[in-house]
Order: structure tokens, then sequence, then C-alpha cells
């Protein structure tokens, strides 16, 4: 990977863990402020599974390796794909910075299981 893509999932990372940060300080648990009235709500909760509480009833104990893999698995096709795309600074290599940061952060949660997450609606 090269700086820029580096700068971008950083970028991500840190606005991914500031926002879940500021939520859990100014939000109380299952409680909601408008952002954008009638348009864009956070609501602090907690989410044990993956995205929109997917896998969250699971009793499984094989759910949080699993969302690790996956995780894991993200961050090397992703990785892959930015080794191929060279230094170019284009739309796919940005989305792609984009969605590694997004794992990273994933992967950041699910080996810090008891953290509270924010969820947007």
């Amino acid at each position: 990977m090269r700086k820029y893509h580096i700068l971008i999932a950083a970028l991500v990372v840190f606005l991914d863990r500031a926002t879940k940060w500021l939520v859990a300080q100014k939000i109380i648990l299952h409680d909601s402020i408008d952002v954008v009235p009638g348009l864009f709500r956070l609501t602090h909760v907690q989410n044990q599974g993956a995205a929109f509480g997917l896998f969250s009833d699971s009793p499984s104990e094989w759910k949080v390796a699993m969302l690790i893999l996956f995780s894991v698995a993200a961050l090397a096709v992703v990785s892959a794909l930015l080794w191929k795309n060279g230094n170019a600074m284009n739309a796919t290599a940005v989305a792609l910075s984009l969605v590694f940061g997004g794992a990273l952060g994933n992967l950041w949660v699910f080996l810090a299981p008891q953290e509270e997450k924010a969820v947007s609606q």
C-alpha cells in the first residue's frame, strides 16, 4: 500500500473511534439525538454482532472468531487490490482505502467486544 492509501484508512479508523467515543460520552445508552431532524438520528446501542445487528442473537461461541476472520479476509483482499492498483489515486483506490479503514475499525471492535457501539438511523 502507498502512503495516501494508509493515510485515508487511518483517517477512517480515527473517525470511527472518535465518533464511537463521542457517542458513548454524550448519549445515554438506548437514547437518541437528532443530528438532522427527520433525516438522521444517532442512537446509542450495544451491538454484539456485525452490521445492522447481524448475528447479534447468535449463541455460537464461534461468532466473534468468525467475525474476526471475515475482517482479516477483507483486509487481505483489499490490501491485495490496493497493491495491484499501485500508486494510482483514482476513485477505486480511494474506495478501497475507505473499505480498508472500515475493516480495520471493525477488527478493532471485535478484538475489544466490551466496547459500546453507536448506530446511525
